[in-house]
């Protein structure tokens, strides 16, 4: 008898399932699972009360719950609603307290429309298998997702039952069900109020409890996969690397733009988001974009393609792994489309913001002193004009070259000049140095 197992060991595992659930929660509750395990744990109980969220990490905590070595247990502490209700059925006991609910698992997008038939189709014979995994109803379970379902009868424990008392039943109506229903059709064991309460019923009553938490690196990947956080640091990402084209040589916002991708996709490999022909694919985007600002010069087909990449990538990082509609796809984006506008008009107030501290005059022009103060902006490079040099880097339009032995920072009249070419100075004004680029005839 399951109870009279359980009764042999006295340590029992609680692990909380409360609010969304999003892909940052699997490797938590998978964690648990397996210290529970190494514990030999009685039982790991799952205290659940939530209105759902993501369905790929739904199914990712049901397959780590059906494939544990110990007894599950869901404890549905009032209510365990759509993605919710898919955990609750993946555990060999469920739990309820009084006005509990357990149901209405059909998908929806994020805007609350009903989903494609092909993703509603995939979430019916979800729950339908894990419910006949568990030996609960397996119509009751398809009834949760599909509205369009209806019946007249169950079979419960052999026998037919004709049912009345389930609006579900119909045709047009979701299947959510009360704690007295749930006892009524097997799906719920027991009707218990506390926690207390439900270790008495399992007797083990003296069993030492064990709560488990998200650590630090759980907490810190749900957060970089929020949303709100992941679409900003996609976009900086982006954007940072974009910007690095505008610039000679690499400097803060390629930097910035790699560290912004590498915390993006590291946090959602690890939630199992990102597939590694995920990050290849961006990986490749974001080499050929080095390669474009630090080989080739100008830019050209490796430039563009890499933001091809970059963005391909980007669009399948807010894809589900699961199968989805083309509401969803329309979706990603969209969501990538104004996460981009987004970072660039946050860029642009952020730029114009910083150009005003104190801070940032001091940092781009140290020292500078006024013309009323009897100072000059001319540093004196009036008697190159005319001058012949050699340029010591790219200039994109500006770079440095060389001119009678001296290292001076000037810009192009707009024209790419590669390095180590012969260039002319054409004007001086104050720090402002004009050069061209010399022809062979010339």
């Amino acid at each position: 008898m399951f109870i009279a197992s359980l009764g042999q060991a006295q340590v029992v595992y609680k692990v909380p399932i409360h609010d969304t659930i999003d892909l940052g929660l699997p490797p938590f509750i998978e964690r648990s699972i397996q210290m529970a395990e190494a514990d030999s744990a009685a039982a790991i109980i799952f205290d659940i009360d939530t209105f759902g969220g993501r369905l790929d990490a739904a199914t990712q905590i049901k397959d780590a719950i059906l494939s544990a070595k110990i007894p599950t247990i869901a404890f549905i502490n009032r209510r365990a609603i759509s993605a919710g209700a898919l955990i609750s059925l993946s555990c060999e006991k469920i739990f309820m307290t009084s006005g509990a609910t357990i149901g209405a698992a059909t998908a929806v997008d994020m805007s609350g429309k009903k989903g494609s038939e092909k993703v509603i189709s995939y979430m019916r014979e979800e729950m339908a298998a894990t419910a006949e995994s568990r030996n609960r109803n397996v119509d009751i379970a398809k009834g949760m997702v599909d509205e369009e379902l209806s019946f007249t009868h169950l079979m419960i424990d052999g026998d037919s039952i004709e049912v009345q008392d389930l609006e579900g039943r119909k045709e047009g109506k979701l299947i959510t069900l009360t704690t007295e229903l749930s006892l009524k059709y097997k799906i719920a064991n027991e009707e218990q109020e506390t926690f207390d309460e439900l270790l008495i019923s399992l007797g083990l009553e003296g069993a030492k409890i064990i709560s488990t938490d998200e650590n630090w690196s759980e907490a810190f990947v749900r957060f970089l996969t929020n949303p709100v956080v992941a679409s900003l640091l996609t976009t900086f990402g982006f954007l940072g690397i974009l910007f690095e084209l505008q610039s000679p040589g690499w400097g803060i916002p390629g930097s910035f733009g790699l560290v912004c991708l590498a915390l993006s996709l590291g946090a959602s490999f690890i939630a199992r988001l990102a597939t590694m022909t995920d990050i290849l694919i961006i990986l490749a985007g974001v080499a050929l974009l080095i390669l474009e600002i630090i080989v080739i010069p100008g830019f050209g087909v490796a430039g563009i393609g890499g933001i091809v990449l970059i963005l391909w990538g980007l669009y399948e990082l807010l894809l589900p792994d699961i199968p989805i509609g083309p509401e969803v796809e329309a979706m990603a984006l969209w969501g990538l489309i104004i996460g981009i506008i987004g970072a660039l008009i946050g860029l642009v107030l952020l730029f114009k913001m910083m150009t005003k501290t104190t801070f940032w005059q001091k940092l781009t022009s140290p020292g500078v002193e006024g013309a009323e103060a009897g100072y000059s902006t001319s540093v004196g490079w009036e008697n190159l004009v005319g001058r012949e040099g050699e340029s010591q880097s790219d200039l994109r339009p500006s770079g440095w070259v060389n001119v009678d032995g001296q290292r001076v920072f000037v810009v192009s009249e707009g024209d790419f000049i590669e390095k180590n070419c012969k260039v002319k100075v054409l004007s001086v004004d104050g720090n402002r140095v004009v050069v061209r680029k010399l022809n062979s005839k010339e």
